[in-house]
């Protein structure tokens, strides 16, 4: 309290020398709800803006004060504002791509994927690659993956490849299969899975590493250009969702100079935190963080995986799946690959972010971050709170829960994919396992803070979708029983932090980004009603109005 007291004094002196010497502000901002993420104020009548830093986070006189000829002023009409939004788990490109494939997002039946596929080859001349993503089957009539025959069905003369929304799994029919040497011969690799009837046949489903000589098939832009307009168009896709800032999960790094690139020229409308590849680490290692000069991008993280996904059994549980007894999932990472990358990334201060989802996966996870933690001492890091991360922590076993705030590793995870799982995690885990599942509130209140995303394409990726995932932990049509573990839902405050405050921390930029207070940069995201207030059931229908980055528009509604 004393030190913000003396903040406080300190500005008001700078706010009178400014006024008195006739400074003015480049943008002033008023007239809706403006909420901080700031535990010293949480809400401000204004904001005013210099050089893209807050230079005034408070009463409105004030701000006015700081309105000169050539101010930008933008009156809100009632709308409300918030430190910018940061998705801390994304796939930029994958969003950019979107865009462009066969978006399965919503297929409401086996029956219907296959019209669909039909009707996309139709365009699509004989012999090329029919390419699409984002099916989910736990909720169709037919209760069942797709198969090879499927597809053949419905597009005999392309090669199919369609990626589970999850992006741990996908169904590929009899040509794609035959283009990339799969057989009934075929063995799974370590870490992958051929799914196959019972003729032994494979059936066209392909789980995690197995994916890969399918995946190979797909035609993704290759051109340093047309790689770079997809990711400008992810970014601005993310932009029109209220998100400033997004934390790009698994960049390979070659795109990491692309990326860059595109920040340092102002092209790029989102703030980006690369997390690269496992090819990163070597070159992070010695040449330590990327960055654009005007601070839009920063990558100084690698992206690893532990095990594979829940919905296509890959996530790696500590007992067998409740609805398929013959298999505990997949582990994707070996304990002594661990054991060499993390303790390298320590002496060299590589953020270390590893995917998790299964209880086996997580534990797992935290015994190898542990082992590395002991092994290498905060005087022999780089950086002596390293704040490592943990990606998705779906589903852990309670006795595990605390061990995230004791070792310093921060979960990062995505509401979305509770509100989509719960409807058939039950089936897939039982009742015992659900109460380490998507614990948020179990996690929070054993003193970890969580940093917030969408995991998007995987997810829609919407800012309003999260928000309202968090607070509400029910489906988007509102359903919700006791197996969804209620009590697990998050407050309205800590939803915001954990989209504002807590990734800003998760990427070591607290001290620039996350509230709304002085000295820290201008990044705000509005929105047509307050997130705040509103009925749960309104949050859904939330509209961004405005993106801004260091006091400049991004992004606004028509």
């Amino acid at each position: 309290m004393r030190l913000a007291a003396c903040l406080s004094a300190a500005f008001a002196l700078l706010l009178a020398a400014c006024e008195a010497s006739g400074g003015s502000a480049d943008l002033v901002i008023h007239g809706g709800p403006i909420h901080t993420a700031d535990g010293a104020q949480p809400m401000v009548e204004a904001v005013a803006v210099r050089g893209g830093v807050i230079i005034h986070a408070g009463d409105l006189g004030r701000a006015e004060r700081l309105i000169g000829p050539d101010t930008r002023v933008i009156h809100l009409g009632g709308r409300a504002m918030y430190p910018g939004f940061t998705d801390s788990h994304v796939h930029v490109m994958g969003v950019g791509e979107r865009e462009r494939l066969l978006n399965l997002e919503g297929t409401p039946s086996l029956e219907a994927l296959v019209e669909r596929v039909r009707a996309a080859a139709a365009a699509l001349p004989a012999g090329g690659v029919l390419y699409g993503r984002g099916w989910i089957e736990t909720h169709w009539p037919e209760a069942r993956f797709p198969t090879r025959r499927d597809l053949d069905a419905a597009a005999p003369d392309h090669a199919v490849v369609l990626v589970r929304a999850d992006g741990h799994a996908l169904a590929a029919n009899s040509l794609a299969l035959e283009r990339a040497g799969i057989s009934a011969d075929s063995e799974a690799p370590e870490g992958g899975d051929i799914l196959r009837d019972e003729a032994g046949e494979p059936t066209g489903m392909l789980i995690d590493a197995a994916m890969y000589p399918v995946r190979a098939l797909v035609e993704r832009p290759r051109d340093p250009a047309e790689r770079a307009e997809v990711y400008r168009e992810g970014a601005r896709v993310l932009a029109s969702y209220g998100w400033t800032g997004g934390h790009d999960m698994s960049v390979p790094w070659a795109d990491v100079a692309m990326i860059e690139g595109l920040a340092a020229s102002g092209r790029l409308r989102l703030r980006v935190y690369v997390s690269a590849n496992p090819d990163g680490l070597a070159p992070l290692a010695e040449g330590g963080p990327r960055e654009a000069g005007n601070g839009r991008m920063i990558a100084r993280a690698v992206k690893m995986y532990m095990d594979g996904a829940l919905g296509s059994r890959g996530a790696a549980l500590l007992a067998p799946y409740a609805d398929a007894p013959d298999t505990d999932g997949l582990l994707l990472l070996r304990p002594e690959e661990a054991d060499e990358a993390f303790r390298a990334a320590l002496r060299a201060g590589v953020q270390m972010n590893v995917h998790a989802i299964g209880d086996r996966g997580n534990r797992l996870l935290l015994d190898r971050m542990q082992a590395a933690l002991e092994a290498v001492p905060e005087d022999e890091r780089a950086v002596p709170d390293p704040r490592w991360r943990v990606e998705h922590a779906q589903v852990v076993h309670p006795d595990d829960i605390g061990r995230f705030a004791e070792l310093g590793i921060i979960p990062s995870m995505q509401p979305s994919h509770a509100i989509g799982d719960l409807y058939f995690a039950p089936a897939r885990l039982g009742q015992d396992r659900l109460d380490g599942a998507y614990a948020w509130r179990s996690l929070i209140d054993s003193g970890s803070i969580i940093a917030g995303g969408s995991d998007a394409p995987v997810e829609r990726g919407e800012v309003r979708i999260e928000f309202y995932a968090a607070v509400a932990r029910r489906g988007l049509d509102g359903y919700q029983d006791a197996d969804w573990r209620p009590e697990q839902a998050v407050t309205r405050q800590e939803a915001l932090r954990m989209f504002t405050l807590w990734p800003a921390r998760a990427s070591f930029r607290e001290d620039e980004l996350g509230s709304i207070s002085v000295g820290k940069r201008a990044d705000f995201s509005v929105f047509d009603r307050d997130l705040m207030t509103v009925p749960e059931r309104e949050i859904l229908q939330a509209r961004p109005v405005m993106t801004i980055i260091d006091g400049q528009v991004v992004w606004r509604a028509d």
